[in-house]
């Protein structure tokens, strides 16, 4: 779930084509497409690979307007939109569409980390962050072993952890009653980030075993439930649910270009 105060409503409808979320052939990740689907306990799961391409996030603060959804984010990237590999949800919000914990975009800080107590799956202790350092290194850490860095340049906050250091969360149930669509991220033994969304709603326990036994990821993290969406041009889907909060867009390996910079107020050049 998003947070205690959004509703559990889920609506999704693929643009363009009423069958883009027809189950494909289960194979490993094609080096063509960073999206594809695998059966794991027969249940379908799409991972997508970065493949070393960029990753930025959309997170807004409170003087800003928050990207509610794909169409918008397209808008909003504008002729970099056609370099975009996939984009998912990541990370829990509020109504207004803003963070309820951690946000760092490019090294700016848009929302603190949440150590606060309460119920609902974001505060199923421990929960965690997914941070890209300035090198591209991906990471997950617990809440409790966050420390801030200025070398962080994106993070988001969400939870709970669905695997801890190679075991998966202690409260989940093996296969509980509780099933949504789920999405995810988690890091591959060769530290990749993989992202999953569920095509099939399914427990938080079959969906972390996803991560820890299909895809080996020693630390996994839970984005959203009932929720979750993603976009991914290459197998024309675009998911459209009730407004999104923070998004992470995956761009193709080696098509990113930083925007032109603009002379800032003191006439010199700002990244």
């Amino acid at each position: 779930m998003r947070s205690a105060v959004l509703p559990l409503l889920y609506l999704l409808v693929a643009c363009g084509d009423a069958d883009s979320k027809a189950p494909a052939a289960p194979t490993a990740i094609a080096a063509h497409n960073p999206c594809n689907q695998q059966i794991f306990e027969d249940d379908r799961f799409t991972v997508c690979d970065a493949g070393g391409g960029r990753i930025e996030l959309a997170a807004a603060a409170r003087n800003e307007t928050p990207v509610r959804r794909f169409a918008d984010l397209e808008s909003k990237l504008g002729a970099r939109a056609g370099r975009v590999a996939f984009a998912m949800n990541a990370g829990m919000y509020g109504e207004d569409g803003r963070p309820i914990g951690l946000a760092i975009v490019e090294g700016r800080q848009v929302r603190a980390i949440n150590r606060r107590k309460g119920g609902g799956n974001f505060h199923l202790m421990p929960n965690g962050v997914f941070q890209v350092r300035g090198d591209g290194r991906s990471e997950i850490v617990t809440t409790a072993d966050w420390k801030p860095s200025p070398d962080t340049r994106i993070a988001t906050q969400s939870g709970p952890m669905l695997v801890i250091g190679g075991k998966l969360h202690p409260a989940f149930d093996h296969d509980g009653s509780s099933r949504h669509i789920r999405n995810g991220v988690g890091i591959a033994p060769d530290g990749r980030p993989l992202f999953v969304i569920s095509e099939d709603p399914v427990s938080l326990g079959k969906f972390a075993r996803f991560f820890r036994d299909r895809l080996k990821c020693r630390d996994a993290l839970f984005f959203d439930g009932a929720v979750s969406a993603l976009w991914d041009p290459a197998n024309h889907r675009r998911d459209v649910t009730v407004p999104l909060g923070p998004i992470l867009v995956a761009f193709k390996p080696g098509t990113f270009r930083p925007e032109a910079s603009k002379p800032g107020p003191e006439g010199r050049a700002t990244p």
